[in-house]
């Protein structure tokens, strides 16, 4: 089945005429079209506006729409729940299980499938997706075997709530995605690319709200398994504390995994899935009281063997790993003798996973800077 796509962007496109963000003016006017893709030996095109020729059947549910050809090729637009016409001022949580409004697919017209509600989940040949809106939701198609290996995954529906068309292309590589140009012409018969290889152990760290969490969840969000580690308390009875948790906790993909523990040596000797740990900051803390370490003593020594335990298993780690830190070099000196304690800890902790990582960034303000070793 061959694929004309001749648009990618949102409506009105990327850049939208007359939008004044700064994703919008780095790019020239008329850089990407919107949406448009044409089945070119069927001459069907999505989004739908009219009848389909005979033998076509289409379906819609939670993960879009569904287009069937009479040759059996499926083809899923897994469009955004709502239009993006200007850039909003942080992401907002989305319903998980809420399916999108009909009219969104531009369905009016076209042959439902009735049979669609008992088949199920199936795999497709290609998914156009807006890989913006909750990318988890391409790990979730991929857990569900609704994207197999032979599936061509294309970004589409693409504006300015991405600053630059290399973020685009960074994102895009991370979750196996294609990220092609308007004009592209497809051949869902061709093997699809090979994703580039990913770091088996990646650290990333950064100061207090410095995007270095949602920087971790990014890198993971195409994965149809993962395991997040929370090494942190669950709050108790500091209320703000558990408004701090509740808020990861809503953050998170559904499908994902959860484990709330400081055994992070443990999970690291035995995982078989992509594991993100949130973060190795609390965990040093949780250690320190578990060691009664505080106060310095033979506790020190009972952190320091925890410490070597972490960076032994995080040497020989099998599963791919994505861990957060917080980096406390930047700060003034604290002021106590167990603040500095922790300051020299964590800081040494960070220097050894970082020489055994294949992957090292620093997340300040929302961006991305690697340090090459």
């Amino acid at each position: 089945m061959k694929v004309l796509i001749s648009g990618t962007a949102a409506a009105p496109g990327w850049p939208a005429p007359g939008c004044g963000c700064a994703s919008c003016g780095r790019l020239t006017p008329g850089r990407r079209r919107p949406t448009e893709v044409t089945l070119t030996g069927d001459s069907v095109r999505l989004p739908l506006t009219g009848p389909l020729p005979p033998g076509h059947r289409v379906s819609t549910g939670p993960d879009g729409l569904t287009l069937t050809t009479p040759g059996g090729e499926r083809v899923l637009y897994a469009a955004p729940a709502a239009s993006h016409d200007t850039p909003p001022p942080a992401p907002s949580p989305h319903p998980r299980d809420a399916p999108p409004p009909a009219d969104r697919y531009g369905e009016r017209g076209a042959e439902r499938d009735p049979a669609r509600a008992e088949d199920g989940p199936a795999v497709c040949d290609l998914v156009l997706i807006d890989v913006l809106d909750r990318p988890e939701r391409l790990g979730d198609l991929r857990r569900r075997g609704v994207v197999g290996e032979r599936t061509h995954v294309v970004a589409v529906d693409i504006d300015h709530r991405v600053p630059t068309e290399a973020e685009l292309a960074r994102r895009a590589a991370l979750w196996g995605v294609r990220a092609v140009s308007d004009g592209t012409v497809l051949d869902t018969g061709e093997p699809v690319p090979g994703r580039p290889p990913r770091p088996r152990r990646t650290l990333l760290l950064g100061g207090a709200r410095s995007g270095k969490s949602a920087e971790a969840e990014l890198r993971l969000a195409g994965e149809p398994k993962v395991l997040y580690v929370a090494t942190g308390p669950s709050g108790g009875g500091d209320a703000e504390w558990t408004r701090r948790v509740q808020a990861h906790r809503d953050r998170r993909p559904a499908h994902w995994g959860t484990a709330e523990t400081t055994d992070l040596a443990g999970l690291l000797r035995t995982a078989e899935v992509p594991m993100l740990i949130d973060g190795l900051g609390t965990w040093v803390a949780a250690v320190f009281d578990e060691c009664d370490a505080w106060s310095g003593g033979d506790g020190r020594e009972a952190v320091t063997a925890r410490c070597d335990e972490l960076v032994a298993a995080w040497r020989q780690a099998r599963a791919q790993v994505v861990a957060v830190s917080d980096e406390v070099g930047l700060g003034v000196v604290p002021a106590t003798s167990s603040g500095r304690m922790f300051r020299d800890v964590l800081g040494r902790l960070n220097q050894r996973l970082a020489l055994e990582s294949e992957d090292v960034a620093l997340v300040a303000a929302g961006r991305l800077l690697p340090l090459p070793i």
